[in-house]
């Protein structure tokens, strides 16, 4: 996908995740959702760095820049949401495109993706978007909930 696509990914996702985070729908909930939103939105343009340098879709859209980022907060204690808008920038790449990304460079520059994919210049890949951000805060919904369920407490 496009940076437009990732942006908008990037927010919807940061706004479902700080809605999720507190559903309360007073100025703690508007906190929350700029709490999260912000640096989703930056982690999930933060992949398409490669364009710049290295290889696009293999240099930061691998496993081991998810990780490297997943990490951060538990070492430097701060930016704590970023991991979630680099981590939906490759599902949006995975799912909605027909190139996908190279999950396991450096070790292997096979691209990975879903067959029903778009390519980024396509009319429907606004649509695509949607119906993977859709899907996206679903699965976080269900997680989040089945953490509170379980007594589990997550890490965001």
């Amino acid at each position: 996908m496009n940076k437009r696509e990732h942006i908008i990914n990037g927010v919807l996702i940061g706004i479902g995740v700080g809605v999720l985070l507190s559903p309360t729908g007073d100025k703690w909930m508007v906190h929350s959702v700029f709490s999260v939103a912000i640096p989703v939105t930056l982690g999930a343009l933060v992949p398409d760095i490669d364009t710049e340098f290295g290889k696009h879709r293999k240099t930061l859209h691998n496993v081991f820049v998810l990780a490297v980022f997943a990490a951060f907060p538990f070492v430097y204690g701060n930016l704590q949401y970023v991991w979630i808008g680099v981590l939906t920038h490759f599902v949006l790449d995975y799912l909605g495109s027909k190139r996908g990304i190279a999950l396991f460079y450096p070790l292997s520059t096979d691209e990975w993706n879903f067959p029903f994919g778009v390519k980024v210049t396509n009319r429907f890949a606004s649509i695509v978007t949607i119906l993977v951000t859709v899907f996206e805060l679903t699965i976080g919904y269900f997680v989040l909930i089945g953490s509170t369920v379980a007594g589990v407490t997550l890490p965001l």
